[in-house]
């Protein structure tokens, strides 16, 4: 009885968090305006083309002096990414970079850290899907210290907009998923003390930019 009594109560502990996580999620749109950075970052996932856009759009307010989409798949052309966004030639060419070695969240982080090195940007804006950013947000502060800072500016998720988000299977598996990748992030900080880890997960094939998120 008392394994049982045990397990409940975590049970009951574990589900008390995924909602509050989901809380977090929604809360996070509709977003505020960033303040101005010295560059923007898109993380692509399975919603890329709407979270480039976005980017570029900080891009042409002036927010940022430059966009790298982190995780372009390889197989994708520049040109089809564009016009996958449609982003405007103008600002694409001149101010778009494009990161092709990620594979995943702890990839993204790694190419992010490179990139802002590689410019000398200590502010960066962060750009992806209102679910991914609170993971996403935890590989980037493991590997991008002080006085590195960095702002949100999630993308809606329309099906975990709902606040019966439970009741839909796609909206349910999609928040359950993140949460628990979200805990294994912040189990493996506080019991291990690591940063990322070295991921050998292989690119991925769908949409037009990449495959995670």
């Amino acid at each position: 009885m008392k394994g049982v009594a045990a397990f409940l109560v975590l049970a009951l502990i574990w589900a008390a968090g995924l909602f509050a996580f989901a809380s977090r999620v929604q809360q996070s749109t509709p977003r505020p305006e960033p303040l101005p950075a010295e560059g923007i970052v898109v993380l692509t996932g399975a919603s890329s083309n709407v979270r480039i856009a976005a980017a570029v759009n900080l891009l042409a307010e002036r927010l940022g002096k430059r966009v790298l989409v982190s995780g372009v798949n390889r197989e994708v052309t520049r040109e089809e990414l564009r016009k996958a966004s449609k982003t405007v030639r103008r600002l694409y060419d001149c101010c778009v970079d494009l990161g092709f070695t990620a594979a995943d969240t702890v990839g993204n982080a790694r190419e992010t850290a490179e990139w802002a090195r590689a410019m000398r940007y200590e502010s960066l804006i962060i750009v992806t899907s209102d679910y991914h950013m609170p993971r996403a947000m935890l590989e980037l502060r493991a590997v991008l210290r002080p006085p590195m800072v960095l702002q949100t500016y999630a993308v809606a998720t329309p099906a975990l907009k709902a606040k019966g988000w439970w009741r839909s299977p796609r909206a349910a598996r999609l928040m359950v998923v993140e949460y628990c990748k979200y805990l294994a992030i912040l189990g493996r900080e506080a019991v291990l003390g690591m940063g990322p880890r070295e991921s050998a997960q292989p690119p991925g094939l769908p949409d037009a930019a990449q495959q995670k998120g």
